[in-house]
């Protein structure tokens, strides 16, 4: 919290009404994921539109054993990722100021915050993930949404599995937070 605070007078990397909701909003919604899977030792993740790290912080401090690759459109939130990552000492994060059409590489995993709606973003990942895994979870996408998601579901017309976080969490917040899975 002090870093993000701090982070956030510099360079608003979270909006000023959430930052004293860091830890339910950001943290526990990033963690939500490690509530669906477990990724294993050597797992390679994308997080596609980082932010200020979210989910790709907490999730690295959770899985030390695998590693995250951070990005975002926007340099500024890619130093705050930097800096943040370097004060908690993580060893499992790179951090890049790119767009993710124009990144290489392929990856277990892609995570995300609703960057956009699924149909656009699945555009943005293909190519990105490997064929086969060690997890027991299939690679895929690990997409964080809120709301009614069932018309992007049907635009996509792929398979989905949707795991509802209020399951996991009894904040308000969490009552229509899910996580999408879309296996690859």
């Amino acid at each position: 919290m002090p870093l993000y605070k701090e982070w956030n007078d510099k360079i608003n990397v979270i909006s000023r009404k959430d930052i004293d909701h860091l830890y339910e909003r950001h943290v526990l919604h990033s963690l939500g994921i490690a509530k669906i899977v477990e990724f294993k030792t050597g797992t390679q993740i994308l997080d596609i539109g980082t932010g200020g790290g979210f989910p790709g912080l907490p999730l690295a401090i959770l899985f030390p054993g695998a590693h995250f690759h951070l990005i975002d459109s926007i340099g500024k939130k890619i130093k705050v990722v930097e800096e943040v990552a370097s004060a908690l000492q993580l060893k499992n994060i790179t951090a890049n100021h790119i767009r993710a059409e124009q990144l290489k590489g392929e990856y277990d995993f892609i995570v995300s915050r609703a960057v956009t709606r699924l149909k656009p973003f699945l555009n943005w990942t293909k190519g990105k993930i490997k064929s086969s895994g060690h997890n027991a979870f299939s690679n895929g996408i690990l997409y964080l949404k809120g709301g009614d998601i069932e018309d992007e579901l049907n635009e996509i017309n792929r398979q989905t599995f949707v795991y509802d976080l209020s399951i996991f969490f009894d904040e308000p917040f969490f009552e229509t937070k899910k996580v999408v899975h879309i296996p690859i």
